[in-house]
């Protein structure tokens, strides 16, 4: 029997604040550049971080930490 099955985890209690991406949690988002409305995905062996659109189609395309600094909506 698995916890998450019976919902004894908090972790799967736990709901995103409302309009908030439900990934910005994870260790493998860079959340201020997801905030942009970019995919903020981390390559975790490198650092680098996508900056294409929020879910979007295909692969990554992975930047430099420096290159996805200050990025705007």
């Amino acid at each position: 029997m698995n916890s998450h099955e019976h919902g004894t985890s908090e972790t799967f209690h736990t709901q995103p604040h409302s309009g908030e991406r439900p990934d910005l949690r994870s260790l493998h988002i860079r959340e201020d550049v997801a905030r942009t409305g970019r995919c903020g995905n981390v390559h975790l062996a490198t650092g680098r971080t996508c900056i294409l659109p929020e879910r979007h189609q295909g692969s990554c395309d992975f930047v430099g930490p420096d290159d996805a600094k200050g990025l705007l909506p």
